[in-house]
């Protein structure tokens, strides 16, 4: 054998140690002091942490304190909290990196000193190698307690940043709420400014018109007390009432005088027409009742007949201040329906280029019966009427079948069992309705109805009462409806006097 000199020991240790120490930096100036336990386990000694408590328990407490003071906060002072957190997080963050670190050149550290220990372990012998031995094995034991160590340090990372992004996103969602608040603040702040510029104006607007009121208030009381000082200048109460008396029996004089005048002046025209019809070479039928038909006859034998003469019937106001012309009334008869009731009517007669007008003798009469008629078939929803088609559309109609026509509270219809001839609301503009013009012996008992633009009728009665009450039970509905039914180019004013 061959003998080691201490000196060859030494420099080997030495030569050890310094490659060691020339890659790796400490975290301390000291070796780590441990304690052998059973089977040769290395226990930690118990050292007083100088820094103060845990990552754990400082993340647990402010968790806590945030819980409890969430309630009470302002959103700002929440977002500013949340702020000092992600900050606090991001420190914590760093210290657990440094750590990694540390950990990671301790590692380096244990690996070199086994391979150092190794080293020494094949050089010596006897006491030494055992020796040797034992501080394998304590730096084994040191390195799995530095693994266990750097699981903990990981698993306390993960939770780091678990909390670091939860407050980051903790405190985007406050910074977005303070955004927030901050706009429906200023929304309220402009809706607030608005109500007291709208209260202000109203306010002005208020005194203005209580100004004014108060002026006019104080002008209509100097006026009646100028009045009741003229009464009371007069000494005598009782005059008063006696004006009051005289100016009721004026007013009720005038209105008896201007009525009778009116009805003289109505006189005096008829005496006039009168006299105009002697003259004339036309003169018309006596009847002038509703229901009946006026017919216009040559009364000397200087008179053409009247199928060469150019013929207009007119009717005249209530006042006889204007006549007014029935559009489509140019035949010898014409059949007065409801409109004309209390009017006059008056026909000229072209021949050879002279006209000759003839007046009737009096106003038209109203129909016996026809308002109780009409007023029983109000009651009902519809009145129905049998009429038959005498022309369609401005043409004769062939079939003479039976048809019927109901008036509605709201539309006309006109059908044939289960077929639909015309069905149109009164609200429709183009719809119209008056006695039959055309002239025959059924003017009567004929109507013309224009259901819609490009369709009309002339529909013939079973008798002269149906055809009048159906003319007024339709006008009468259709006023409901606030739409005036009218004749061929007739005034509407006419229809609501």
């Amino acid at each position: 054998m061959t003998k080691v000199s201490p000196e060859v020991d030494d420099e080997t240790q030495t030569q050890a140690v310094l490659s060691v120490s020339a890659d790796v930096s400490f975290a301390s100036n000291q070796f780590p002091k441990y304690k052998l336990g059973p089977d040769n386990q290395i226990l930690d000694e118990a050292t007083v942490d100088s820094k103060g408590p845990p990552l754990k328990e400082v993340v647990a407490q402010e968790t806590e304190q945030l819980s409890e003071q969430h309630r009470r906060l302002s959103v700002r002072d929440l977002a500013s909290k949340f702020d000092k957190n992600l900050s606090a997080a991001a420190k914590l963050s760093d210290e657990a990196k440094l750590r990694e670190v540390a950990s990671l050149e301790g590692h380096v550290l244990l690996k070199k000193l086994r391979d150092a220990l190794e080293y020494l372990r094949g050089r010596l012998g006897g006491r030494n190698k055992e020796d040797v031995e034992k501080a394998i094995s304590m730096v084994e034991a040191m390195a799995v307690k530095l693994t266990q160590n750097e699981g903990e340090l990981i698993q306390e990372k993960f939770e780091v940043k678990k909390l670091a992004n939860f407050l980051k996103q903790a405190s985007e969602d406050a910074k977005k709420l303070v955004n927030q608040e901050r706009s429906f603040a200023c929304a309220e702040i402009e809706s607030a400014k608005a109500v007291v510029r709208r209260i202000g104006e109203a306010l002005d607007e208020q005194e203005r018109v209580s100004l004014t009121s108060g002026k006019q208030e104080m002008e209509e009381m100097m006026e009646e007390i100028q009045q009741a000082r003229r009464i009371r200048l007069l000494h005598h109460p009782c005059k008063v009432m006696d004006m009051e008396h005289e100016l009721r029996a004026l007013r009720s004089q005038i209105q008896e005088k201007s009525a009778f005048a009116v009805k003289l002046q109505q006189e005096l025209m008829l005496k006039k027409w009168a006299e105009e019809n002697k003259l004339s070479l036309y003169a018309l039928g006596d009847s002038g009742n509703l229901g009946s038909i006026i017919r216009l006859q040559p009364c000397s034998e200087e008179a053409m007949e009247l199928s060469k003469c150019s013929i207009q019937w007119y009717r005249l106001s209530s006042q006889c201040s204007r006549r007014e012309l029935i559009s489509g009334a140019n035949k010898s008869v014409y059949a007065p329906e409801p409109i004309d009731v209390g009017r006059i009517l008056q026909v000229d007669i072209i021949s050879n280029g002279q006209k000759s007008t003839v007046t009737t003798a009096c106003p038209v009469q109203p129909a016996v019966g026809l308002e109780g008629y009409v007023e029983t078939l109000s009651q009902k929803s519809n009145s129905e009427f049998s009429v038959v088609i005498s022309q369609m559309n401005g043409r004769n109609y062939s079939s003479h079948s039976a048809h019927l026509l109901r008036v509605g509270k709201t539309r006309m219809k006109l059908s044939k069992g289960w077929i639909t001839k015309a069905r149109d609301a009164y609200s429709s503009t183009s719809m119209q309705i008056c006695g039959f013009r055309g002239g025959g012996n059924l003017a009567a008992k004929s109507l013309f109805w224009q259901s819609r633009k490009g369709q009309s009728f002339v529909l013939v009665f079973e008798s002269e009462r149906e055809r009048n009450a159906a003319i007024v039970l339709a006008r009468r509905y259709a006023l409901d409806c606030n739409v005036v039914l009218a004749g061929p180019d007739d005034q509407a004013s006419l229809y609501l006097l």
